[in-house]
């Protein structure tokens, strides 16, 4: 669950920063408001592309920070896979030189934008106005299914008696 979102010197942004309350979050507003910039702020913290044209000022550069709760995600074995620190009060950080140049980091461990990608994959769905969840995404559905029968304990017992075996 995403619980914070810092951007500096991003779009006409200088300097902000949003706390999100727990569950769904819907960012709503008039036209003009700047709901598109947050959302290509935390389009960032997916891994989508960067440039130097979203620079607020072009000689600073750009960093957009997200933190995030996932004790609950299971996602221990992706850092262990990926050899980055695992901490449940995770960040992701993205980061635009004046440069041109863009790194990313989670706990501030230097990652490929693929790892970043298959990570806040995990943590995110955005989900903008002319956006249609994919029910036909077979991983999708068995998602939801094990999500309302709660089977979460279910698995966690059957990972730890394949472990076992």
């Amino acid at each position: 669950m995403i619980k914070s979102l810092h951007i500096r010197n991003y779009a006409i942004i200088e300097s902000l920063e949003v706390n999100f309350s727990e569950g769904l979050t819907v960012i709503t507003g008039e036209t003009g408001a700047g709901k598109s910039i947050l959302l290509g702020a935390l389009g960032m913290i997916m891994g989508n592309r960067a440039d130097t044209k979203s620079l607020y000022n072009e000689a600073e550069k750009c960093v957009v920070e997200a933190q995030f709760d996932i004790r609950t995600y299971e996602l221990k074995a992706f850092f262990i896979d990926n050899d980055i620190e695992y901490d449940d009060e995770t960040v992701i950080r993205r980061e635009i030189l004046p440069s041109g140049k863009s790194r990313a980091f989670i706990n501030d461990s230097p990652v490929n934008l693929n790892v970043l990608q298959q990570l806040s994959s995990a943590l995110l769905d955005l989900h903008q106005q002319f956006d249609t969840l994919d029910i036909h995404n077979v991983s999708f559905q068995l998602r939801m299914i094990d999500a309302l029968a709660d089977n979460k304990k279910i698995g966690a017992g059957y990972e730890e008696d394949i472990a076992n075996m």
